[in-house]
């Protein structure tokens, strides 16, 4: 056989070998037929595909790259070259790849939909949505278009519709795991737990290995609490996190894992698959001179939100004289008279939720920012990318996620000696900068109305004790519920207040209470409340909260203490759940603050039934509100900015971070 006619059946092999999935197999044919006839673009391209498929994306970047110096107007030649710089992480270099491709071929519908991968990593949806309506103009039943212009579709919060958009994907190709998994994630968005759960089976059916699927099947059954195979599911699940597999998303951890060494090893395989560090940063060691510390805090949550809620009081209240504060905001504008607020709170508030990652970056270096806030760590919209782009000379983990990122380039993690004792450093990658009371910022201003709701108004029996727990059904697990039925069982006519969180929610947890041999009727679920300021006033109905572990309740468990309920808490082992201890702590409540769950059944019981104790508990808290350091905001925006003060000096002086305490200051 004459090596072009060689060429051609090794050619012939390799696409039979990538159509079944043998990806290495054909990568060594095609290579082979180079050999033989080298530059042969049709080979070259098919390569480069196969590579890419096996995410050996500089590999398959530098192929497209020597074909495109003979051919430089291979049009698919330059549609690989754009998917791989989306790769890593060159989505404008990409975005112009693919210009070029549809220069060449104006109706390349592969290019359109691709584009729009590009255009969504610049956060750019509508034009993303537009390139892939463009595709599907030439190419009507094109399912990656379809796949790719749902993915828009949710960059645009417009959910249901993107789900209509996989449907279709799917209709023409019922196997896509692609848009079975995305379809899962719409649904998802929609408070469609279930449903999400049954797409996300479906896709790891086709492919076991799917990465982070299993953990988001797992985190969709939490969502609905149906704990059907909960034990072994998390058992698989934290085994996968400690062998180093893209299984779980660190927020989902959270709830599944109370080691934080595990904690620790998800959200560095998180980092390392998606957010490796800049080799290029944006900050280039320059110190800043400036009159006053520049801060900025980033968050998609500065709205109608528990965040905004927690820190309006300490944005109101910096030292103007001594700190310039920007507000980055990353999530959508929606009016309101809490945005309002914030707007008005800061020396500048910019919206950049449609702003990439990079023009962020570019943004915070411009305006010299010292120090830069992540104010959501691993919570939704967040966006990770800036701080791995070194936006600013220091950068700081707060508030928003309760745990380490397990970056190199996130310097601090504010905390206290309750949610980070020391001999949790090691399972920290950011150094500790230790406030004296509570990490845990609130608003000494807010308003709770004077009114409060009849039982009856709420669902709430007349007579009866009512235990309640008003954190997200995700931090409800089978352990801590059966602590909870067992002392409904023991108290006559209690029941336990929840709060509403889906049909298939409720449904699953009242069969559960039903199993325990509980009356489903005993759990009252509370009506989501459209205002906070609606919510506080009715948990004076209640006589006691109970918290819930390996993930406490943080913005709930304040919201509990400002109205005035005492919260009885456990002790947990992770930042995630010594939450509410710290809390407790810093209100002279201590003595709520149990360390087993036997110890916590027991406090339960005793609160339950000796109506006096559980009385002067409440009188105790009445008076330490307004006199104990937890609701002291403007104590506490002297703490942390005295924290600021250190990072920033340490950073002058050009030394590295490192763990510090600050000093306790009453005036």
């Amino acid at each position: 056989m004459n090596p072009l006619a060689e060429a051609k059946q090794l050619f012939h092999d390799a696409l039979v070998a990538q159509e079944k999935g043998e990806l290495e197999r054909a990568a060594g044919l095609y290579r082979k037929a180079l050999a033989l006839a080298p530059g042969r673009p049709s080979v070259t391209n098919n390569l480069a595909t196969v590579l890419f498929q096996l995410k050996r994306y500089a590999e398959s970047k530098q192929l497209c790259e020597r074909l495109l110096e003979t051919h430089p107007q291979d049009a698919m030649a330059l549609l690989n070259l754009g998917n791989c710089q989306v790769k890593l992480d060159s989505a404008e270099e990409a975005l112009g790849s693919y210009e070029k491709a549809l220069e060449m071929r104006p109706d390349y519908a592969e290019a359109l939909a691709s584009r729009a991968i590009a255009l969504l990593e610049m956060k750019r949806p509508q034009e993303a949505l537009e390139s892939c309506d463009r595709a599907l103009g030439v190419k009507p039943d094109f399912a990656e278009a379809l796949s790719n212009r749902a993915k828009a579709l949710r960059q645009l919060m417009r959910s249901q519709e993107a789900l209509t958009s996989y449907e279709r994907a799917l209709d023409i190709r019922p196997a896509f795991v692609e848009a079975l998994q995305g379809s899962g994630n719409a649904l998802m968005d929609l408070g469609r737990y279930q449903e999400a759960a049954v797409n996300y089976e479906k896709a790891l059916a086709i492919n076991p290995d799917l990465e982070y699927v299993s953990g988001d099947l797992a985190w969709a059954r939490t969502r609905c609490c149906d704990w059907r195979g909960r034990n072994e599911e998390v058992g698989r699940l934290v085994g996968a996190i400690r062998a180093g597999k893209r299984s779980v998303r660190p927020f989902m951890a959270l709830s599944m894992t109370d080691s934080p060494q595990d904690q620790l090893l998800c959200a560095r395989t998180w980092i390392s698959d998606n957010f490796s560090v800049s080799p290029a940063p944006f900050w280039n060691g320059a110190r800043f001179r400036h009159d006053r510390i520049r801060i900025a805090y980033l968050s998609a949550d500065l709205r109608e939100h528990v965040m905004a809620y927690c820190l309006l009081g300490l944005f109101e209240k910096h030292d103007q004289a001594r700190f310039e504060t920007t507000a980055i905001s990353l999530g959508p504008d929606v009016p309101s008279e809490m945005r309002s607020r914030l707007k008005g709170t800061f020396s500048r508030f910019v919206d950049v939720q449609r702003q990439s990652d990079r023009e962020v970056a570019d943004l915070l270096r411009e305006l010299e920012i010292d120090i830069a806030v992540d104010l959501n760590g691993f919570t939704a919209d967040a966006r990770t990318g800036i701080f791995a782009l070194r936006a600013a000379p220091v950068q700081v983990n707060y508030l928003g996620y309760p745990g380490t990122m397990g970056a190199d380039y996130i310097d601090y993690i504010v905390a206290d000696r309750f949610v980070i004792p020391e001999q949790h450093f090691p399972c920290f990658s950011e150094k500790v900068a230790y406030l004296p009371d509570t990490y845990m910022a609130t608003d000494s201003g807010r308003v709770i109305a004077d009114w409060t709701p009849a039982r009856a108004e709420a669902g709430l029996p007349e007579r009866g004790f009512v235990f309640c727990s008003f954190n997200n059904g995700y931090k409800i697990n089978p352990l801590i519920f059966d602590v909870w039925m067992r002392l409904l069982a023991k108290v006559e006519g209690s029941v336990l207040w929840l709060r509403e969180g889906g049909k298939e929610a409720m449904r699953n947890l009242r069969d559960e209470a039903a199993h325990r041999g509980i009356a489903p009727e005993r759990l009252v679920f509370a009506a989501r409340a459209e205002r906070i300021q609606d919510h506080l006033p009715r948990q004076r109905l209640a006589d006691l909260a109970l918290d819930t572990l390996p993930y406490n309740g943080h913005g709930t468990t304040s919201d509990a203490l400002w109205a005035g309920l005492p919260v009885l808490a456990c002790l947990g082992k992770t930042f995630a759940g010594r939450v509410a201890a710290s809390l407790l702590s810093a209100v002279g409540l201590s003595e709520l603050i149990t360390r087993s769950l036997e110890e916590y059944e027991d406090l339960a019981l005793e609160l339950a039934t000796n109506r006096k104790r559980l009385a002067d508990i409440k009188s105790k808290l009445a008076r330490n509100r307004d006199t104990y350091p937890l609701f002291d905001t403007d104590r506490f925006r002297r703490h942390i900015e005295a924290a600021y003060t250190t990072m920033w000096e340490r950073y002058q002086r050009g030394e590295p971070p490192e763990s510090f305490a600050v000093d306790s200051c009453s005036k």
